[in-house]
């Protein structure tokens, strides 16, 4: 049977890394932790599953990610958020697996819980995710990263959902908007990137929550699908106004 090992980056995810190692022990054969000195009882409940972790200052998510995989010794990587957790049907799926792998990397779909609300609609689900891959392969990315293969890959998709405990409330979500806008303008400015006034400063926000809410009929999630596609808009027009910070800072 195919060796089979977890890897976890966590901070201060006491209200995640239960059920998430809850739904890891009865698959995987191995759980590698990266926690970056998390200050509350995170470490505590990792003790309490029977599991040990590394601690490292952090760096970025590809460093830290590529540093847990390098410390795993199962010949394929299940990459995992503390704030997921395994269906029922993903958890067979992946057992089916492991008697008989056939592909380089697997894509797993993933399920949002956004304040207490699973979300169907706005670009959010169907969500396939490459999260199964060869030990070796490399993260890239400061930012919403990506794994990097060496020859293209074989990949296929396991059934079943990864749930995903995204945001429990609407302030954690304006949060990482926040973050996430100055993140990627930066990544962008440093890119070489052209941003306009009038399309990524006025027309591309509408463009983005009309997407959201009509064409991918967040509508049908109700209240949430509106804030969901409203802040994916202020997260376009935020980052408009971080990259254009940017480039009169660097005239």
């Amino acid at each position: 049977m195919m060796k089979l090992s977890a890897v976890i980056i966590t901070y201060n995810e006491e209200a995640n890394i239960g059920r998430c190692l809850k739904s890891l022990i009865p698959v995987v054969d191995e759980v590698v932790i990266l926690d970056s000195f998390s200050k509350d009882r995170t470490l505590e409940i990792i003790s309490q599953h029977g599991l040990n972790f590394i601690q490292r200052e952090w760096t970025d998510y590809s460093d830290a990610k590529n540093y847990a995989n390098s410390k795993a010794t199962g010949e394929f990587i299940l990459s995992i958020d503390a704030d997921e957790e395994l269906s029922p049907v993903l958890q067979q799926s992946i057992l089916t697996w492991k008697n008989n792998p056939s592909a380089d990397a697997y894509q797993i779909n993933r399920l949002t819980n956004y304040c207490g609300k699973w979300i169907y609609h706005c670009g959010w689900y169907p969500e396939y995710k490459v999260r199964i891959f060869k030990r070796g392969t490399q993260w890239k990315g400061l930012v919403h990263e990506d794994l990097v293969f060496d020859n293209e890959p074989k990949v296929e998709k396991l059934k079943g959902d990864l749930y995903h405990y995204s945001y429990p409330t609407i302030d954690s979500h304006l949060k990482k908007v926040l973050q996430y806008s100055k993140l990627t303008a930066e990544k962008k400015f440093k890119a070489g990137k052209k941003y306009t006034l009038l399309w990524h400063g006025i027309l591309k926000p509408w463009v983005v929550f009309f997407k959201k809410y009509i064409l991918q009929l967040g509508v049908l999630d109700g209240y949430y699908g509106f804030v969901i596609s409203a802040f994916t808009s202020f997260f376009h027009f935020l980052r408009y106004i971080h990259f254009r910070a940017l480039r009169k800072a660097n005239r």
